[in-house]
């Protein structure tokens, strides 16, 4: 599933494509996306062009010369595709045209991606209750957040109510690096646990996104390589082992990463 780093790509991609292009037409070859009626996407959109891009977590928010955003979450299998002269790509749910003859595709194989419209991002991150994001937060907020939170710290990793853009491969990969179960308690980690977390959760965003999400040119003692079931731990002798964690597939050395009595 894209997660924050990916997004920061789709982003960095939509700036280097689709924007300052005035969008003659739309159209909706997918069914189940879009969360408003294809009337709304017409008008907020038809005529405009999109001005600048914004990212809240694994949300991408497209700002327009109208009053609207085109916001995509991009589900397990969403990416953008931006062409010329081409056949509409195999599975694109939303297709917008411009003048100059391109074209950007939404495309989302297994349909779980969403296309919204917003008045802006503030006004979006507080109707669907998201948390700030996580490259955007100081130290002291990541703390203050984790203050007398409760549960798994897996959990509260990749709650998007608490903090946006973390999902299940890079919360293994921070919680991994810092040699923390991924069942241990939020509360009872000290600290100093909890700042390690942080500066372990900007490593791995900040270098995921320097990869371009490339898993093969991640440092060699990243977990991310090594997720499958006994495989070798990069750091140590151990296996890794694959659990359930908060109804996620987690993968984690127990060597590495003692649970917590």
């Amino acid at each position: 599933m894209p997660e924050l780093p990916e997004v920061a790509l789709y982003k960095k991609y939509a700036d280097a494509t689709a924007l300052h292009q005035k969008i003659s037409d739309l159209s909706f070859p997918g069914v189940g996306t879009l969360q408003a009626p294809k009337t709304d996407f017409e008008k907020a959109l038809k005529g405009k062009e999109f001005t600048e891009t914004k990212r809240l977590g694994k949300y991408l928010f497209l700002k327009t010369t109208g009053k609207s955003c085109l916001v995509f979450h991009f589900g397990m299998t969403g990416k953008l595709e931006y062409y010329k002269n081409q056949e509409t790509p195999k599975y694109t749910r939303m297709l917008i045209s411009f003048e100059n003859g391109y074209q950007l595709a939404f495309v989302c194989r297994r349909k779980l991606g969403k296309v919204f419209l917003a008045e802006g991002i503030e006004e979006f991150q507080k109707e669907h209750s998201l948390g700030e994001d996580a490259l955007e937060l100081k130290e002291d907020e990541f703390l203050s957040l984790l203050d007398g939170k409760k549960g798994i710290i897996k959990g509260a990793l990749t709650d998007q109510h608490l903090l946006a853009g973390i999902g299940n491969v890079y919360s293994d990969e921070m919680l991994y690096q810092c040699g923390i179960h991924p069942k241990s308690k939020t509360e009872q980690l000290t600290e100093a646990d909890k700042k390690q977390l942080f500066s372990k959760m900007r490593k791995v965003l900040e270098m995921a996104i320097e990869k371009e999400g490339e898993r093969a040119e991640f440092p060699s003692d990243y977990l991310i390589s090594h997720r499958k079931e006994s495989e070798d731990c990069p750091k140590c002798s151990g296996k890794i082992q694959k659990i359930k964690v908060s109804g996620r597939s987690t993968y984690f050395c127990p060597s590495c990463q003692k649970e917590q009595k």
